[in-house]
């Protein structure tokens, strides 16, 4: 046949017996190699200048020289050396193909390679050769595409099986990818492909892939850019070159160590016995998943032997002469063809592999532990099948083995994978919020700092506690709108705010979930309401107009005593009891009118005005306080949206927000009848002045509000769906999904509530009802024509009474009749004790009216 139709393989493992059961290879039973006069002619396709190459150049020429040994049909080896070229990988395979007449064609270590040869190969006119490829990036296509394709080595599905389980070990859900473009990093999309189907298995998302290109002098700038996004995890898939120099680029800036995670491929692990430990320690810190084979069997260890007088010899400027995972595959893959070459076969078996060996650099060396497809992690490989060893599904059982010297990872509790004290998030902050229980931005002079507060602080606190990032935060004097694109402009990292979570706002930020009800509700004044406070009796007067009452009642009823204490015997005594007596005359007479007690028609002047003016100011108490009692409750001036539309009035919202577009897009409320406001206090007056009808809050805003002016206005109507508080990120933030997370436990826990209670039920109310409010208690000012009459009225009294009892005095006295006498002769009348009535001495009480 010139062409076969289909190649089945059984590649020996390996751990196959006779040789070094280095690495799983599965047997092939059936191997279309062909003799021509007594030899087999094979072709070696590899880029010798390239350490994979050399390795397994060296190994395949070892086989070659030992199986010559041992069999009547010798093989003939033609190498061709690709230079890591596609197109002289294609060049060669032409030549081997057409002029060598090869039957079999074994090399390629990168998958750019690979194809150019199976692509000479399928254009054959004559008899093809089967391609035994040494790239473990091979698209699952290929085999299907080409039959003459065999698959000599393990895929790296397994090695990007353990990277998943690795990662689900430690509850990481989110990671981000680094591969080489360049065509010496074989195999991306392969590699894309493979982990990411592996992440789905575990729960775990490829978030963000990095290209890079080995020269490029953008690294560091890439670096910058993860580490701006506050992305912690990498996978690093590129050539040992480029890994050395970009986790040396990721120390400089601090992206190492506790708070980020690197793990390394097998393209870049496979290679670590080929450099110096002084390039080890380079990547002290990074973790690696590596191709497994057992190092320490005789068969390993006689061939090392040999492999290492022969690499010697050929690679002499190379100082690391160490066989590594490339010469096993080299030399196996041969043993396969000798095994083979008299036989046919029929189809293609996709060679497996089951452990996988984990690495942790430390120092100059590396600590190792195993992963094995199915049983998990152990701390070593029983070769023999009836050897025990312990499995564990959790790297957590394995620290001490592969973390002696890490402290960060001791307890894992205590371990932190997303934070880094030198990479600090920057978080923009609303300076100028209309609502202060929400955000407050002061600065403290005595502190010389900027001092942030409020319910939206508390919240993104606990959430970024649950997060452990590091933040800072900074404060924007800009609109709500200009905060939020500042992210974008890589001025912030995240914004806190009592930020409204609006739909042409995700066009440039990410939002997590609502931390708050979301919803508008208008609020408007209340008719009346009714207290139950103790001191209720009182509020029908203001304070002022209490202490008028008293003023007015005790100059009148010392002015009664004044006139009447010369006709009654018992209104005279000592200071202490006429004091008593004046008191009680004053009060008495307010609630009574005696006028046949009364002796004077002076005195019966000022009772008469003032009972007219008590009669007037008890009848007013009376019903002002009346009215409170029988007052309504609570009841809305206006309850609904569309009796205000009806009244054509105007309303008020918060300025700066959505509100403004939601009354006149979707309420219906025209543009010259919305007005909005910059502080409480003014949606207060607004309202109470009837400047507005009704006001339009979010409910957050709306509970503040609320809590401030308990008494004066009440929510009504129905709630309208719209935004909420939420906190905002950059596109496609690799955190949203866990911030989210935070939050809803800081809900569940009781948390979010505690903190709402705390910042915004908690508001003092300013117009509390147990605070006398001027516009329900009466004032002296209502009462002012009364309070001038009555005291004028008693005024005029006293001074006729004074006239009169001088003009008295001088007559009765005519040697002493002045002002100054008159005053102490009153003054020691005044002061006389009281007599019995029946006394000589009493006086006459039956004295004839002034």
């Amino acid at each position: 046949m010139r062409y076969l139709t289909t190649y089945l393989i059984f590649l020996v493992t390996f751990s196959a017996p006779w040789f070094l059961d280095l690495q799983a290879l599965p047997t092939t039973e059936n191997l279309n190699v062909r003799y021509e006069k007594g030899f087999t002619r094979i072709g070696v396709i590899l880029d010798q200048t390239s350490r994979p190459g050399k390795e397994a150049k060296v190994a395949i020429e070892i086989a070659i020289e030992h199986f010559n040994n041992e069999t009547d049909h010798p093989f003939v080896l033609y190498l061709q050396n690709s230079r890591g070229k596609p197109i002289h990988a294609a060049i060669a395979a032409k030549e081997l193909v057409d002029e060598h007449n090869v039957k079999a064609i074994l090399g390629a270590h990168t998958w750019e390679e690979a194809s150019a040869i199976a692509e000479v190969i399928s254009e054959s006119d004559i008899e093809t050769p089967v391609f035994l490829s040494l790239t473990g990036t091979t698209p699952m296509q290929a085999t299907n595409q080409w039959p003459f394709f065999l698959e000599s080595v393990p895929t790296q599905s397994a090695q990007m099986n353990a990277v998943a389980a690795i990662l689900h070990s430690w509850s990481i859900s989110q990671v981000t990818l680094i591969y080489e473009s360049s065509h010496l990093a074989s195999g991306s999309a392969a590699i894309i492909s493979y982990l990411s189907q592996a992440l789905r298995q575990t729960g775990g998302t490829l978030t963000y892939i990095l290209p890079l290109t080995f020269g490029s002098h953008s690294v560091s700038a890439e670096l910058q850019i993860l580490k701006r996004q506050q992305r912690k995890v990498f996978v690093i898939h590129t050539s040992l070159e480029l890994a050395v120099s970009l986790f040396q680029t990721g120390n400089k800036m601090e992206m190492n160590g506790d708070g980020y995670l690197w793990i390394a491929t097998n393209a870049i692990t496979d290679l670590f016995h080929s450099i110096s430990s002084a390039e080890i320690s380079s990547l002290k810190g990074m973790i690696g998943v590596k191709s497994y084979f057992p190092e320490n069997k005789q068969e390993f260890l006689d061939f090392k032997k040999r492999f290492r007088q022969k690499f010697r010899h050929d690679y002499p400027e190379v100082d690391q002469d160490e066989p590594g995972i490339f010469a096993v595959q080299g030399y196996n893959t041969m043993r396969l063809l000798k095994q083979n070459s008299c036989e046919n076969f029929d189809h293609v078996t996709p060679i497996l592999e089951t452990t996988v060996e984990i690495v942790h650099v430390i120092g100059k060396g590396c600590h190792s532990v195993y992963w094995t497809e199915g049983l998990g992690f152990s701390e070593t490989v029983n070769d023999d099948t009836n050897g025990a060893t312990a499995y564990s599904h959790s790297m957590d059982d394995l620290k001490q083995v592969l973390f002696p010297m890490q402290p960060w990872y001791a307890n894992r509790r205590h371990r932190n994978l997303a934070e880094s004290s030198g990479n600090r998030m920057r978080v923009g902050v609303p300076g100028q919020s209309l609502f202060k229980q929400f955000v407050n931005v002061d600065f403290d002079n005595k502190k010389n700092r900027t001092v942030f507060n409020g319910f939206v602080i508390a919240v993104f606190d606990e959430m970024m506690r649950e997060l452990k990032l590091p933040y800072d935060y900074f404060s924007f004097n800009g609109s709500y709108d200009e905060l939020m694109r500042q992210i974008p402009a890589e001025r912030f990292d995240a914004i806190a705010g009592d930020v409204t979570i609006m739909s042409s706002r995700h066009e440039y930020v990410d939002f997590t979930q609502p931390y708050t009800e979301s919803g508008l509700e208008m609020i408007v004044p209340v008719k009346s309401r009714l207290s139950n406070q103790p001191w209720l009796f009182m509020k029908p007067f203001t304070a002022k107009m209490w202490w008028f009452i008293a003023a007015v009642t005790l100059y009148n009823g010392y002015i009664i005593w004044l006139i009447e204490r010369t006709h009654c015997d018992y209104l005279r005594g000592s200071i202490i009891e006429q004091i008593g007596i004046i008191i009680w005359l004053a009060f008495a007479t307010l609630f009574t009118l005696r006028g046949d007690k009364l002796h004077s028609n002076l005195s019966r002047m000022v009772v008469v005005v003032w009972l007219f003016v008590a009669l007037i100011i008890t009848q007013s108490y009376t019903a002002s306080f009346a009215s409170m009692l029988t007052a309504q409750r609570l009841e809305p001036t206006i309850t609904s949206v569309e009796v205000l539309r009806n009244m054509n009035v105007t309303v008020g919202y918060c300025n700066g927000s959505l509100v403004n577009h939601y009354l006149k897009d979707v309420l219906g409320f025209k543009s010259f009848k919305v007005k909005s406001y910059n502080s409480t206090h003014r949606y207060a007056e607004a309202l109470n002045s009837g400047e507005i009808s009704a006001i339009f809050l979010e409910v957050p805003a709306a509970k503040v509000f609320l809590a401030q002016y308990c008494k004066s206005f009440i929510r009504t109507g129905e709630t309208f769906k719209v935004g909420g508080f939420g906190f905002a990120f950059p596109r496609r933030y690799s955190w949203l999904s866990e911030a989210n997370k935070a939050l809803m436990n800081i809900s569940e826990r009781g948390k979010l509530k505690e903190l709402e209670d705390a910042y915004l039920v908690s508001e003092k109310c300013v117009d509390d009802e147990s605070s006398p409010n001027e516009d329900d208690s009466l004032s002296p000012r209502s009462f002012s024509i009364l309070f001038v009459l009555t005291a004028g009225t008693s005024t005029v009294a006293l001074f006729i009474y004074i006239i009169m009892s001088f003009t008295e005095f001088k007559k009765s006295n005519p040697e002493h009749a002045n002002l100054f006498e008159f005053i102490r002769d009153h003054m020691r009348r005044s002061s006389s004790v009281v007599v019995h009535a029946d006394s000589p001495t009493h006086p006459s009480s039956d004295v004839s009216d002034p």
